[in-house]
């Protein structure tokens, strides 16, 4: 079962979605979907060729945007924050918890809103990113 958290109208996170969820994504609205797990991080994790493929095979335009570690590179901000932007329709950002999905939309700002509302977005989506308080313009 998808655990999806909507975040902001139009875009929200989940943990690992799977292969056979992509008609139920398409059925529920999203346009696009932001992966953004490195490929092969862990052993069951289906492949981003095969997501991506069974994302356009659904209708659904697929990105891939992975990041780990912590690391958070400029590239990476910068890439999540025109998807978000350039993108029409519902977004759905994932990782393995939903952590670096949201920690993704909070540093990229797409929607030009202020520090205090970012944290307290992703806090009702059930994500504490407290440590990023000072971070955050």
């Amino acid at each position: 079962m998808m655990d999806i958290r909507e975040v902001s109208p139009g875009f929200a996170v989940a943990p690992q979605i799977q292969l056979a969820d992509m008609h139920a994504l398409k059925e529920r609205g999203f346009a696009t979907l932001i992966c953004n797990r490195p490929d092969g991080e862990e052993e069951a994790q289906p492949s981003v060729d095969a997501m991506r493929e069974a994302a356009q095979a659904a209708g659904i335009a697929f990105h891939h945007i992975p990041v780990s570690g912590g690391a958070f590179p400029d590239a990476a901000i910068a890439a999540f924050r025109a998807v978000r932007r350039g993108t029409d329709g519902p977004v759905l950002a994932y990782c393995r918890t939903g952590t670096r999905s949201i920690t993704l939309e909070t540093l990229a700002n797409p929607d030009g809103i202020d520090r205090d509302k970012r944290l307290k977005r992703a806090a009702s989506a059930g994500y504490d990113l407290g440590t990023l308080r000072d971070t955050l313009g």
